[in-house]
């Protein structure tokens, strides 16, 4: 990895921000989403403490990368986070699938268990920390890796909304939005790996992207005050059994990492590159550098 990106002036650092923020920002949404059933299995601690203990290591991995002479520890102790996220992602899937879908393959099962595909929003930052160690960020693939677990984070949002809002059978037509919205990116965000891109479809990807950020601001809205409407004794209690006030911040948080990979193939076609060279069936495997 060249100068530039190990000393923190281009999209290899924001994208380690964004991986530390993100890690962070889950610690509040971990400790509402489980304390539904008081944490009753001690494993649903697990995702809480690693968001609590990852960000100051992180921050450590930060500062290690900018000098030469610590970048080795700023690189494996990414990894090591990267993996046990990865790892941490998985179980976790696992373990919500297991209070009910596992005992019966049902889609009422699936659809009023645990969240299962919440827990895999550390499996995507956990990759995206691997990534940006394997792969340079000058790399004609690296914007693309990036794009491609964005597109991977709105799969997972057309799921959870989905998911989260047949509970209710969707019995407001405003919850239709966010499925609709996440399904229509998942398939804009496609096109960047089918076939050579324009600065017209860039421009009209930056829409796309703030329209996410505009949706999850909505969303907030109304969650937000659909909760502080509950009749439970405290507000502290109305945010844990109501609707998840921090779900809909999903939308812009990935249309931010979208826009990390979306600025890089934007410059390079300023530049004269051509960016739509790393997309197609016959592009060659990323380069990787451990």
């Amino acid at each position: 990895m060249n100068a530039r990106n190990s000393s923190g002036a281009g999209p290899s650092w924001w994208l380690e921000i964004f991986v530390l923020a993100n890690v962070a920002g889950l610690a509040p949404d971990i400790y509402l989403a489980h304390s539904e059933n008081a944490f009753r299995h001690p494993a649903e601690y697990a995702p809480l403490v690693f968001s609590l203990v990852c960000p100051p290591l992180l921050v450590l991995a930060l500062l290690a990368r900018r000098h030469p002479a610590t970048f080795f520890l700023g690189r494996w102790l990414g990894h090591a986070i990267g993996w046990a996220a990865v790892l941490l992602g998985v179980s976790g899937v696992l373990f919500h699938l297991q209070s009910q879908f596992f005992r019966e393959q049902t889609l009422h099962n699936l659809v009023y268990t645990a969240p299962f595909a919440a827990p895999l929003a550390y499996t995507g930052l956990g990759l995206l920390l691997i990534m940006n160690r394997m792969v340079d960020a000058d790399a004609a693939e690296w914007p693309y890796w990036v794009l491609l677990l964005a597109l991977g984070g709105f799969v997972g949002n057309f799921v959870f909304s989905l998911a989260d809002h047949a509970q209710d059978g969707f019995f407001y037509a405003a919850e239709w939005i966010p499925v609709a919205s996440s399904a229509f990116t998942v398939g804009f965000l496609l096109i960047p790996f089918l076939m050579p891109l324009s600065r017209s479809y860039v421009r009209v990807c930056w829409f796309v992207l703030l329209v996410q950020a505009l949706v999850g601001l909505l969303g907030l809205y109304w969650h937000v005050t659909a909760d502080l409407r509950g009749t439970s004794p405290t507000y502290l209690e109305q945010f844990v059994y109501g609707a998840p006030p921090l779900a809909p911040l999903l939308f812009p948080d990935l249309a931010i990492l979208a826009g990390i990979g979306l600025w890089l193939l934007q410059q390079n076609l300023a530049t004269g590159g051509d960016p739509g060279e790393a997309a197609g069936p016959n592009h060659r495997l990323p380069s990787t550098s451990m």
